[in-house]
Parts: structure tokens; sequence; C-alpha cells
């Protein structure tokens, strides 16, 4: 495979103004087809950001392990990848043609991640469900990363941090999962458990801080962390954003409250000040 750089890059894509990184909290699938504070917000971010040229997707609903696939289909499905819902959700389409050219670039430039090509996969909805709020006319190439969950914390800084090169060729690196994610903890109307608070308002203070390290810490999150996170993989593409950014982007919070008792809905933005 041959190396990737930003010379390589500029071939495919002239420099652009630098490109803003985003992370959503996309919660229950229901907020697809319900209007919510959520998507009301998801629809004003979307009308704040700049068009890109590409939109790359690191979602919590891609897990592969002892490898990190790139999609590299012409024309990504969109995948219902969820059960015991109403009809109208699996109705959904989000009919985004996807990159291939540029998804085999990345997929070089993540050599040294033990990246793959794959033509199976598409879109599931930790991108669709939030992309059609952000970009309603699906006239944008979207394509996914997958979540190595055979890796450590760090490894999704690394990956953010290979990236980033891709925001100053005008392609937007969304992240999509949730910086609390409990499902087994749910309750509809209650008040959020205290675990739930807790963790959420340690990863913002540590984000703003630009203390990544200490997000990535598995032993140092503790307890804290399998409370907030039984599973990892919506914790995942939040270090993949923090990876992506530097010291020259400003951060902004939206949509910081707990649903669902459990379920953070934080989202954030690194974007030049």
């Amino acid at each position: 495979m041959r190396q990737v750089t930003l010379e390589t890059l500029r071939d495919r894509f002239a420099p652009s103004d630098r490109m803003p990184l985003v992370f959503m909290g996309h919660g229950s699938p229901m907020n697809a087809i319900e209007e919510t504070d959520y998507t009301r917000a998801w629809t004003r971010l979307g009308q704040s950001l700049p068009r890109p040229r590409a939109i790359l997707v690191v979602s919590a609903h891609w897990m592969t392990r002892g490898s990190t696939l790139v999609d590299v289909s012409e024309l990504p499905r969109t995948i219902h990848d969820f059960g015991n819902f109403p009809a109208e959700l699996f109705a959904q389409q989000y009919p985004a043609p996807g990159a291939p050219e540029l998804a085999r670039e990345v997929t070089a430039l993540l050599a040294s991640h033990h990246a793959q090509e794959d033509d199976t996969w598409g879109l599931d909805h930790g991108a669709w469900a939030v992309l059609k709020f952000l970009y309603p006319e699906a006239d944008l190439p979207v394509f996914q990363v997958s979540i190595d969950m055979s890796r450590d914390l760090d490894h999704q800084l690394s990956i953010g941090r290979t990236l980033s090169q891709l925001r100053d060729r005008g392609v937007l690196i969304l992240g999509s999962g949730n910086v609390v994610h409990n499902l087994r903890a749910m309750r509809r109307g209650g008040q959020p458990h205290d675990f739930a608070l807790e963790f959420d308002a340690l990863f913002a203070d540590r984000l703003e801080d630009r203390d990544f390290a200490a997000l990535s810490d598995r032993e140092g999150l503790g307890p804290l962390l399998n409370m907030a996170h039984p599973s990892l993989d919506h914790y995942l593409p939040a270090l993949t954003i923090a990876g992506a950014s530097d010291a020259r982007d400003a951060l902004t919070f939206m949509t910081d409250s707990i649903d669902l008792a459990s379920v953070s809905m934080r989202s954030f933005v690194f974007h030049s000040d």
C-alpha cells in the first residue's frame, strides 16, 4: 500500500479553509423521525457549518476487531441497524453518494492502523440519523471509517491525529456516539443518574482542558467509565474527534442534557476561533 501524504491528498482535494470537527450525541434512533430539542439544534448546526467537499463519519455502530475498515462503496446503502421501532423509521433513506477515491486514499493514510477497504457497509443510523439534519439534501459524498474494538482508548486519539490533515482539504470529520451510553440504566421520565451527570461533566472539563490523555486513561477513569459505558463503542468516536483537534481550535458545546436518565446528548464542535 503506497504512502499517503499531504502532497498525495492535494492531488485529490485542493487546499480549503480549515474544516471544523463535529461530534454528535445521537441518542435514540427515534430522533431521526421526531422533532425534538436535539433535532432542532442539529438543524441549526447544519445551517452554520461550511459546505464540505466530503464527509468522513466515525460511528459507534460500525465496530470491527483487528482492523480499521474504510467504506469505499460508490453508493452507500442506508442501514437500519435497530429493531422494534416504527415502520416510518425503517423507511428512512439517506441516498448520499460515496467517496471511493478519497476513501481509498484514507485507507492508505491509515495503513499503520491496519486499515482495509470495505464495500459492504454503507451508512448506519449513527451516520444518517444526524446527517439528515446537518445536510438534508444528501448531495455530499459520505463514507464511514470503523472502530477497531480490539485496541485501547488512545488508539482512537491516534486515528484522529492521522485523519486531521483531511481538514485542510475540505473534509468534514464527524463522530457520532454518546458521551454517556448505558442502555441498561435507561428510564423514561426519570432524573439523570448521578454517574451519568458525573461522567458527562468530567468529560466536558477534560475536553476543555485539552487533557485527552486523561480521557483515554481507562485505569484513571476507573469504575465511573464502566458505569457510563458498559461497552465503549459510543465513547470512542468522541476520542477520534478530540484527537483530530489542535491548539488552534475553539470548542463549542451544544445539546448537553442527559436523556432517558443514562444517555448523554452532549454534542461539540472544534472550529476556528
